[in-house]
């Protein structure tokens, strides 16, 4: 690229050279045909050292900054690269411990749920027994207290009308042929009952 450069600053000198004639009787001595050859000296002393100076060492700076900054972008790029797939396991790590979690919650869940259920089909298996136990117990005083239930009615039917005769007669009359009364009356009324 400097050599083509160089190439066309000379060209360009060479093509101007009619307009250099006139230019220098206008007053511009670096345009004097006499002055050229130490002109174009200087000018090839000049860049050739800039060219030297740019191509050992500006240029090699250049280059090996390019260099370091191309070899730092790679070794960025593998260590994003290594980041993203230790983030993308970690993410996958986590996806799989919520899963875990939501998993042992449900268990722990059902497992509480069949706790409390047995519970309570354990209480209502013993409160339905102790109910049984009670409307049993009750069933059997109610019929005991039928049982003598009829006998007491019986027995206060009998003093009862026992009295009441006594009053009305006068005389006291046998207990037991009103208590046999009384028994027979028990009976019809109960033969009529299972009738109907």
């Amino acid at each position: 690229m400097l050599k083509k450069i160089i190439i066309l600053v000379f060209v360009t000198c060479f093509a101007c050279f009619n307009t250099v004639f006139a230019a220098e009787s206008g007053g511009m001595p670096q345009l004097n045909p006499e002055f050229w050859i130490s002109q174009i000296f200087w000018l090839i002393i000049t860049f050739g050292i800039l060219f030297i100076v740019l191509t050992k060492v500006i240029l090699p700076k250049i280059s090996n900054n390019l260099e370091i900054r191309k070899s730092q972008i790679l070794e960025n790029i593998e260590t994003a690269d290594k980041q993203k797939e230790e983030s993308q396991k970690k993410i996958d790590e986590y996806e799989k411990i919520i899963l875990d979690s939501k998993i042992k919650a449900k268990n722990y869940f059902n497992e509480a749920r069949e706790k409390i259920l047995e519970d309570i089909n354990k209480k209502r298996n013993a409160l339905e027994k102790d109910l049984d136990e009670e409307i049993s117990s009750v069933e059997n005083e109610l019929s005991e207290f039928r049982n003598k239930s009829g006998e007491k009615i019986n027995k206060i039917a009998a003093e009862t009308s026992a009295e009441l005769i006594k009053e009305l007669i006068g005389e006291e009359v046998n207990s037991s042929s009103i208590a046999a009364i009384v028994e027979d009356q028990t009976k019809l009324n109960k033969e009529r009952k299972d009738v109907v």
